[in-house]
């Protein structure tokens, strides 16, 4: 388990996000990722008929489509245990497998830091 309290404010920002999505849309899972130049990008989980994304998968969707050419970090608030691989893929294809996934429970205390490698 990761102290929470321990977290740099961007990375606690990140959760928060997450956190907010989550609640606020009424969806399993919440999720935000920081860029190369700091702007966040925050999503739900999607679950349309015709279009099934994890809400970490739906953030770094965000990201590209608005630029982003990398990432430093990404939350995902979840009852998983962790961060799925495909979700931890979608990070590693534009932040590099070094990049730092923290897994937070609904509560948005951090359970664990991953890297999408």
């Amino acid at each position: 388990m990761t102290d929470s309290s321990a977290l740099d404010p961007e990375d606690r920002k990140i959760v928060t996000l997450a956190r907010s999505a989550r609640a606020r849309n009424q969806v399993p899972e919440g999720a935000a990722v920081r860029d190369e130049t700091g702007r966040t990008y925050v999503a739900g989980t999607v679950a349309l008929d015709s279009l099934k994304l994890s809400a970490l998968r739906t953030a770094v969707a965000m990201a590209v489509a608005s630029g982003a050419t990398s990432l430093e970090a990404a939350a995902v608030v979840t009852e998983a245990g962790t961060a799925s691989d495909e979700d931890r893929a979608a990070v590693r294809d534009l932040g590099g497998p070094g990049t730092p996934v923290l897994v937070a429970g609904p509560d948005g205390e951090v359970r664990e830091t991953v890297t999408a490698g």
